[in-house]
């Protein structure tokens, strides 16, 4: 998972708490707004061009008011929007903040804080990114905060919104929070398929001894990859324990199984990340060990060369000597001989050899 950020963390150093200060990729176009106004009977779309119309919904009004802004890098709408909603500077600030790990935190029964990770290949360099993501949860509103400008990652939902007078149309803000967190648990799924498809890669071409040093790089990088996904998901279980155990006003019964069934979601991602985890370990050692054993093969060879030459290099050291007083060296046919000799031992030392099947 990597992504380049720019160094806007060091401004915080110094700042007081609460101060608005965006710390992520650096980005060059405005924040987009959307409203989304709906129950059971209709809906309405809006596309904020005054931030006046973010207003906070009246308590009594049985609409559902669903604001979802597209970027966070501009820290006059996030406050204005904070303070439209009354929403306390430390949350504000953990939306700006897209290294702040996953959490969820209730502010006076009044609403609920949640942020968490959207984990997705790009498709040009398949490598796996991460967004940053937060929701704030009323009594009928509910606001999205997405780090991502490219493409609205909700607009599934929104689909849903529009097609009929479904469950989400039928149900409250809780519920359209679970639809949206489920949806970045799905992406889970789409991401930990396509590792264990590039798992799957790896492993025949270690099996079928074709591997080479990219094989190597690409183990290591899933074994990141892996790793950084968990850390983004294990907090999602604490999340979704602490909701179903914590009785929130602003959690329905109703929305109570759909959140149950979300956490085994997450309990079923996170036993797979350990899994291939220790897949791409096992291939790892798998392949260091072909290396290994290709290595051994390699010195092996060269030893039974070295033995066979070794007793020939001897010959031809003794009769190398040249002295006077070496009889063979006078004898007519002593060069054949001794060639004889050698050819002789180098077959027998072969068949030694493969008598001990040694190769």
């Amino acid at each position: 998972m990597r992504r380049r950020r720019y160094k806007h963390s060091e401004k915080k150093v110094g700042a007081s708490p609460g101060t608005l200060i965006y710390v992520g990729q650096e980005i060059d176009y405005k924040t987009k707004i959307r409203r989304i106004d709906y129950n059971e009977a209709a809906y309405t779309v809006e596309n904020i061009k005054r931030l006046a119309s973010c207003s906070r919904p009246d308590d009594a009004s049985d609409i559902v008011s669903w604001v979802n802004v597209d970027g966070i890098h501009e820290p006059s709408v996030i406050e204005r929007i904070g303070q439209q909603y009354q929403l306390h500077s430390l949350l504000l600030e953990d939306v700006m903040n897209s290294q702040q790990k996953p959490k969820v935190e209730e502010y006076d029964g009044s609403y609920l804080f949640a942020t968490l990770k959207m984990l997705y290949f790009k498709p040009a360099s398949e490598e796996l990114d991460s967004e940053h993501l937060s929701f704030v949860l009323g009594k009928n509103y509910l606001i999205s905060f997405q780090e991502e400008r490219k493409a609205d990652l909700f607009q599934p939902v929104l689909d849903r919104i529009q097609a009929s007078a479904g469950k989400t149309r039928r149900n409250g803000p809780d519920y359209l929070l679970y639809a949206l967190m489920d949806l970045v648990v799905d992406h889970y799924f789409v991401v930990l398929d396509n590792i264990a498809e590039k798992l799957e890669g790896l492993e025949d071409c270690i099996i079928q001894q074709a591997a080479g040093q990219d094989t190597l790089t690409h183990l290591y990088t899933l074994k990141r990859e892996l790793t950084l996904m968990r850390k983004a998901v294990w907090p999602v279980r604490e999340m979704l324990s602490r909701l179903l155990l914590e009785e929130s006003e602003l959690i329905r019964p109703t929305t109570i199984p759909f959140l149950r069934d979300l956490y085994d979601h997450v309990v079923q991602v996170l036993d797979s990340i350990d899994s291939y985890r220790e897949l791409a370990t096992g291939l790892l050692d798998v392949y260091l060990s072909t290396l290994s054993n290709r290595m051994n093969s390699v010195m092996k060879t060269l030893t039974i060369f070295s033995a066979i030459f070794m007793p020939l290099t001897f010959i031809v050291g003794v009769y190398g000597m040249n002295f006077d007083n070496m009889p063979e060296l006078h004898t007519r046919s002593g060069y054949f001989v001794v060639l004889g000799v050698m050819a002789v031992l180098t077959v027998l030392m072969i068949i030694y050899f493969r008598r001990r099947r040694w190769f």
